[in-house]
């Protein structure tokens, strides 16, 4: 009987380990969740549609915080088709480039947060910063973001 419990046991440790070792190690989450945001980020700059919403949940909640001249908080929601419609529809004359210059993810189960610093430049001319803060979600091993907020301003930029 000791011997059948004791080959139960180490079977059943056994699986627990393998379980564990199945699973990808938080670097690598990580990893795969900015692959996303770069992966988003291509195809703003490529003004490819087909390549952004690779990336998206259904259902994606864009939104936009700021302050305006006079200094008031203003806050927008917008709709995901008709951001990819601006996108797509930027003159080949316009130069436009986001640089990401930070990340910070925090991940729990099937759910990711995102911090990203950005710079925006437009023709070749710095326009604002500020961050874009991603939600993901884990769909059964493709993350996917399923909402973003970003902030922008002038202040606190290039420094």
């Amino acid at each position: 009987m000791r011997k059948l419990l004791s080959t139960l046991i180490l079977f059943l440790l056994a699986i627990a380990v393998n379980a564990q070792g199945s699973n990808p190690s938080e670097e690598e989450t990580q990893q795969k969740i900015k692959g996303v945001i770069e992966t988003f980020f291509d195809g703003f700059h490529k003004q490819d549609s087909t390549i952004i919403k690779s990336t998206v949940a259904d259902h994606v909640v864009l939104q936009t915080t700021g302050k305006n001249q006079e200094g008031k908080t203003l806050f927008k929601n917008e709709e995901f088709s008709e951001f990819l419609k601006s996108i797509v529809s930027i003159p080949d004359s316009i130069k436009f480039e986001e640089k990401l210059t930070s990340f910070s993810i925090q991940i729990d189960r099937t759910m990711a947060n995102a911090w990203v610093g950005y710079e925006f430049w437009l023709n070749d001319t710095f326009s604002h910063c500020g961050i874009d803060s991603f939600q993901l979600v884990d769909f059964d091993g493709e993350w996917k973001i399923v909402y973003l907020i970003d902030t922008r301003g002038k202040e606190g930029c290039l420094d």
